[in-house]
């Protein structure tokens, strides 16, 4: 009996605390304890994908040594995934038919028989129903039936990549600048690999959008297509859905498409685009959702890496021949941070044998690119769109509202110090503590992690307001890089990692020597926060770096990084010559 409880940890530190458990039995308890407990999908999928991990990586069973009668049903199913011969499994569920005869056990034998046989089969034809749904369930009412959808191509015309360029009171948000930057270099790569000439497409909507027409061909945008109206002001769900999808879809030449009200759009000669982004702002998530909805595809959702290459897939619901492999080419990779905290997933949006599911669209988090470089001497064209509007679009109307406090923006400092779930056994005097710290320097920032935003952490009044979301940094939060980040009492999880790990000089401190972030850390230093930072806000007050730095072989700069008040400089006191602090 394990006396490990899942229901201890959230779902981002659950990953990281069962990652070193290599015991089948142990996990299989576990999951059960959560499916008692608090029986979260994601947790389950986490200790699931452990439990399959570590079983890919046995060796394979020897069947004929198993003592069923003294194994459980899971420890069954856990051993059968190692068994790869037919008649081996037979002789298994004969014994167990001899003997236990338990139903459970049987039928995971009988289930892996079916499975390594089904390996076995080459080029067995999956049969693929291509009927609409309409077509396969004509008893039940379709609310989209009547939607003008580009439904369940196949053999489409693809090109381009577009990105929706969100603008908020008016100014074109850094995101969207970014995103032009990352779609110029993966489509200049993508014409090269593949020959051809596709574009970068900029979409513009709102009321007053033309004014960032130059700004966005400047960023990257060989096309720009515009759509202004008064009406348009605030970001409104259907308005901008109809108006994005219109646009992607407008002057279709797909022999299944009806063009609507016989528009022409001499600009393109495509059915949808290719790629399409969106930026993962509160905005940006909810259009990225309606539109590749709309336009019958699917969504990576904050993303922070993206490339484009060939894939080469066995899954036969894509390939539609068991057995078979197939390379699909062109497809945008979507990386991504998972829910388990310590690992990163790609996503792909591939099409099936019958039915392609274009634009492959993801939506980016702020801060994954570099801000480009713009060039006010490139060109681009500049496409307006016209369709009428439909009044019922407009059924909400903000009659009032006000501006929240934007919050303040740690991107542009030189130093961040970022505190985590480390002090939680004074979380008060954990925040005081990074003040004092970021006293020392001219340009600093204190940051805290998701879980001291989401937590139950009690502050003191004085401290609250540095706690707050506006501060938070990772995935769902802000992304920085300044010249020195000190990160006390964060495990390193990959949401936070994403938001920092482009920082110049990370220095982490933390009691626990296996955590994560000494993964991806200039210095570690193992040690209780609370004793560690006042010891180093010391040292920066005295002057004392250089003498520390002195001490560590060499490795560090002689000279004190900017942004330091008096000589002091990154938290490397005592760091050996491997960058590391005990």
């Amino acid at each position: 009996m394990t006396d490990f409880d899942p229901g201890d940890y959230e779902v981002s530190e659950l990953g990281p605390a069962i990652k070193d458990i290599d015991d089948l039995g142990e996990l299989e308890e576990i999951l059960q304890a959560e499916h008692r407990g608090q029986n979260r999908a994601p947790a389950v999928a986490l200790i699931e994908s452990r439990i399959e991990k570590f079983s890919e990586d046995e060796e394979p069973a020897d069947a004929d040594g198993l003592d069923l009668a003294s194994m459980s049903t899971a420890e069954v199913g856990n051993a059968l995934q190692s068994v790869e011969e037919v008649s081996e499994l037979e002789s298994l569920l004969e014994r167990e038919e001899a003997g236990e005869n338990r139903d459970p056990v049987k039928r995971l034998i009988r289930n892996r028989i079916d499975s390594v046989k089904g390996s076995d089969e080459e080029d067995t034809e999956v049969e693929v129903d291509d009927r609409t749904p309409e077509e396969r369930h004509p008893d039940l009412d379709h609310p989209t039936r009547d939607k003008r959808h580009v439904r369940s191509l196949h053999g489409g015309t693809y090109r381009d990549m577009w990105v929706y360029c969100e603008t908020q009171a008016g100014e074109l948000v850094d995101v969207s600048k970014e995103m032009l930057g990352k779609a110029r270099e993966l489509m200049d790569t993508y014409n090269d690999d593949y020959t051809t000439d596709e574009r970068v497409v900029a979409v513009l909507i709102g009321a007053d959008v033309s004014k960032h027409v130059e700004d966005v061909i400047a960023y990257g945008a060989d096309v720009v297509v515009v759509r202004e109206d008064a009406r348009l002001e605030r970001f409104q769900h259907k308005p901008y859905t109809e108006i994005f999808c219109d646009m992607a879809r407008a002057g279709a030449t797909h022999q299944n498409f009806e063009v609507t009200d016989g528009r022409d759009e001499p600009w393109r000669d495509y059915d949808k685009p290719r790629y399409v982004l969106f930026p993962a702002t509160n905005n940006g998530r909810d259009l990225s959702a309606l539109v590749q909805a709309e336009l019958d595809s699917g969504l990576a959702s904050d993303c922070s890496g993206l490339y484009i290459t060939e894939e080469v897939i066995s899954n036969p619901v894509k390939t539609g021949v068991a057995g078979e492999k197939r390379e699909f080419q062109r497809v945008l990779h979507m990386k991504r941070p998972d829910f388990s905290g310590f690992e990163y997933s790609t996503i792909l949006c591939i099409d099936n044998p019958a039915r392609e599911f274009h634009p492959q669209g993801a939506s980016v988090i702020p801060g994954s690119f570099d801000l480009p470089e713009p060039d006010a001497e490139r060109e681009g064209l500049v496409v307006e769109h016209d369709a009428p509007l439909d009044d019922d679009w407009f059924r909400v109307t903000v009659t009032a509202y006000d501006r929240l406090d934007e919050g303040i923006d740690l991107t542009g400092h030189e130093v961040i110090v970022a505190v985590g779930r480390g002090m939680g056994d004074d979380p008060t005097k954990g925040i005081e503590l990074a003040l004092d710290l970021v006293d020392q320097f001219e340009d600093a920032e204190v940051g805290v992690t998701r879980g001291i935003v989401t937590g139950s952490f009690n502050f003191d009044g004085h401290v609250e307001q540095y706690t707050h979301e506006d501060r938070q940094i990772g995935e769902t939060g802000q992304v920085v890089a300044p010249k020195l980040y000190i990160a006390a009492g964060i495990s390193g999880a990959v949401q936070h990692k994403v938001g920092m790990d482009e920082s110049d000089t990370i220095v982490a401190v933390n009691t626990d020597p296996d955590a994560r972030i000494r993964d991806f850390s200039d210095y570690f230093i193992e040690g209780d926060l609370f004793e560690v930072m006042p010891r180093l806000t010391t040292a920066l007050k005295e002057g004392r770096f250089e003498a520390a730095v002195a001490s560590d072989g060499g490795r560090a700069a002689s000279t004190p990084p900017a942004g330091t008040s008096d000589g002091g400089a990154s938290a490397g006191a005592a760091a050996d010559d491997r960058g590391e602090s005990r």
